[in-house]
């Protein structure tokens, strides 16, 4: 129980980070969406780096450990690439919306490669959540550019996969920085050559609002690692909607965006679908377990 608790406050607290990396991504202006990755990985890379070093004592990774990270930092780089380009091609809650398919494909990998089984409150719980982001984000459901909504989807079913592959990763003992680490230096080195052939000069302030985007970015990829290595998806992917709430707030306070009563009723169903999900997984689940 307690490693569930952790899972939950860990993926509110990526949900949280992420939440002020789109926020700073947004603020950092008319740049290629490439560019602004490679800045994001890079500092979550060099903080990786140091929490390697100063764990580097716990830093042994199984034999079979290296294909599942290679697989992890593949499908999350493409997620990231995907989902970049869908923002710079679709209307922004479409792709939000495209994106936060993440949850259902995250159960869904961990069902085909760690056969963990969802009941249906658990998949209620998700799709309620999902049901509720819809009336937030508001999409247009216009996907007549249909390469940029298809990648967009694509961004969404990459997360899920690397989101699941980090629970196997968690489950062989893999250290998590390490994991982090990994995914970092391999997403800046698949983005370098297109830094160097396309570089966009930049001012001051973008640069440090880039660094504010990779730092909040490390502390999202730091926190949903952890959250995926203490718990199985199905009892904590709900409370990955929470981001959208958090987006919300932010784009208040940063942009002035003022939400409307759709996006308050949003907010109460995601909150209603994470407060049922906790009562079964501590009540119902548990009395289950006694009963048995």
């Amino acid at each position: 129980m307690k490693k569930k608790y952790k899972g939950i406050l860990l993926i509110i607290c990526s949900a949280f980070c992420f939440a002020f990396m789109n926020a700073f991504v947004r603020l950092s202006g008319d740049l290629p969406s490439v560019q602004k990755s490679f800045f994001r990985n890079f500092v979550a890379l060099l903080i990786a780096a140091a929490a390697c070093w100063k764990d580097r004592k716990n830093m042994k990774i199984p034999k079979n450990g290296w294909g599942w990270l290679v697989l992890r930092a593949g499908f999350g780089t493409m997620g990231i690439l995907c989902n970049f380009y869908a923002i710079d091609h679709l209307v922004l809650s479409d792709a939000s919306m495209l994106n936060k398919m993440s949850p259902f494909f995250t159960i869904l990998f961990s069902w085909l490669l760690l056969k963990e089984k969802l009941s249906p409150a658990q998949g209620g719980a998700v799709l309620t959540a999902f049901l509720g982001s819809l009336l937030i984000i508001k999409p247009s459901l216009d996907f007549s550019d249909f390469k940029a909504s298809a990648i967009g989807f694509t961004s969404g079913v990459c997360a899920g996969a690397a989101y699941a592959i980090v629970r196997i990763l968690g489950q062989k003992g893999v250290n998590k920085n390490f994991i982090v680490l990994f995914f970092s230096g391999f997403s800046c080195f698949v983005t370098l050559p297109w830094l160097i052939f396309d570089f966009h000069p930049m001012t001051f302030r973008q640069v440090l609002i880039l660094i504010g985007a990779g730092t909040a970015a490390a502390g999202g990829q730091f926190s949903i690692t952890g959250a995926y290595c203490y718990a199985p998806a199905k009892e904590i992917s709900v409370y990955d909607y929470s981001q959208i709430i958090f987006a919300t707030s932010l784009g208040y306070f940063f942009f002035r965006e003022i939400p409307d009563r759709y996006s308050f009723i949003g907010y109460g169903i995601i909150i209603f679908a994470a407060a049922a999900m906790f009562w079964y997984n501590n009540y119902y689940l548990i009395k289950k377990q006694s009963e048995s």
